[in-house]
């Protein structure tokens, strides 16, 4: 007997209309951060979304699909049918899921993700998601230790690298804790809001570090890990760009869809910018990477014996690539990075803006790796954006992915001026 809309229901759209009409699709796996899976189905709702459940065996253990079915208002999926609900809500067709959100997701679920391996409802739905095309935010939750493991990081950046975006956990009490409520759900609104206003521009970028070889196999380099750089093609591709990504040796997966060249040294870093910069024009630049600013000035092609009592290194400048671009191509829009180690500050945004002026860029992001958590292979970052009328922004410290998406909203803003 049905005596109409489930009273569920009545909270869709009472604290705003930003996911109106929106059909979300809310994967729950075997964490006890499940517990929270109730909340943040109401809490999307609460901003007009409707939402559907689908769980693993292991989550039905945490939580009884009862509790699901009474927080959104329909049927939860627990098992794969005849109906063939993973392509209901994630095939190509114009009734399917505009976004699947996995909260909490565990290590086994994101492994599993990565490899298409498909033996649960939620990554059989993933992959039919992932072939679809259909937006895919993952909101980890496990101990700390297990994310930190190098697979499960790994795995972590292979989603990421086709679009799927994940959340960072907070690390707390030695566990990788999932994401607050609120941040989730404006992780969800950014995602199904964001605008294609990149559309039509050519963006340059530049990532990772670069090696300086002393001879024939031994170099000199730093930490940095591409991250902060593919962050950002992630997000210029995702807001309609044509991206070039010139790579160093990062540890990060560039993303799909990003034209992606390979190099290993500074030289051969300003080399493919040139040769990019030659084939086409450009809108945009934003040189993230870490080139070495110094290389060997005698380097000899063979190994330099291991008992040799002192070596002497002499070292030498080499190319700085961001004067060049300006000079190849005078009207891009050129954002530099700059890091400095324990400055304060002012001393940061004041040694900045000296860079910024003197190569004729039009912003610099700033930032301090002596600090926690900040700069070289961290997931995390704080900068200070300055333009070139010493406006200064200051973003705390928060992922690369808030990091990127900020620096490419206020570039769209001064790009238009």
């Amino acid at each position: 007997m049905s005596f109409g809309e489930h009273t569920s229901k009545q909270i869709i759209g009472t604290k705003g209309d930003a996911l109106q009409g929106k059909k979300i699709v809310l994967c729950i796996t075997g964490s006890v951060a499940a517990i929270k899976s109730p909340e943040i189905a109401r809490e999307l709702m609460r901003l007009g979304a409707e939402v559907f459940t689908v769980m693993t065996h292991m989550a039905q253990k945490i939580i009884h699909p009862y509790m699901m079915e009474w927080s959104t208002g329909n049927p939860v999926v627990t098992e794969l049918t005849g109906q063939t609900e993973h392509v209901t809500f994630g095939g190509e067709h114009p009734d399917r899921a505009d976004l699947v959100l996995v909260a909490p997701s565990t290590a086994n679920t994101i492994g599993k993700t990565a490899a298409a391996i498909d033996d649960t409802p939620v990554t059989t739905l993933l992959t039919t998601a992932i072939g679809a095309d259909i937006p895919i935010i993952i909101a980890p939750a496990m101990h700390a230790s297990m994310y930190k493991h190098p697979i499960v990081m790994e795995n972590v950046e292979k989603l990421r690298s086709i679009g799927v975006e994940i959340l960072m956990p907070r690390l707390e009490e030695e566990k990788a804790k999932i994401p607050g409520t609120d941040d989730i759900v404006a992780a969800v609104v950014r995602k199904l809001s964001k605008s294609q206003d990149f559309r039509g521009r050519r963006v340059l970028i530049t990532a990772g570090p670069t090696r300086e070889y002393l001879d024939g196999f031994r170099f000199i380099s730093n930490p940095s890990s591409g991250k902060m750089g593919v962050a950002l093609a992630r997000e210029a591709l995702n807001r309609g760009a044509d991206v070039t990504l010139i790579y160093g040796p990062g540890v990060a997966h560039p993303p799909t869809g990003a034209r992606v060249m390979r190099v290993e040294t500074t030289t051969e870093m300003l080399d493919a910018v040139v040769e990019a910069l030659n084939r086409e024009s450009y809108d945009i630049a934003i040189l993230s990477a870490a080139a070495s600013d110094y290389g060997v000035k005698d380097r000899k092609i063979i190994k330099t014996p291991s008992m040799m009592k002192n070596w002497k290194i002499e070292l030498k400048p080499v190319p700085k690539i961001v004067e060049q671009v300006k000079k190849l191509a005078p009207e891009i829009f050129l954002v530099g990075f700059k890091a400095e180690y324990n400055v304060s500050d002012e001393q940061l945004v004041e040694k900045a803006a000296i860079r910024m002026d003197s190569v004729g860029m039009d912003l610099i992001v700033a930032n301090d790796v002596a600090r926690n958590k900040v700069g070289f292979n961290a997931d995390t970052n704080e900068v200070f954006i300055i333009d070139k009328e010493r406006t200064v922004e200051h973003i705390p410290l928060t992922g690369k992915d808030g990091i990127a998406e900020r620096l490419l909203t206020i570039v769209r803003e001064k790009s238009e001026d």
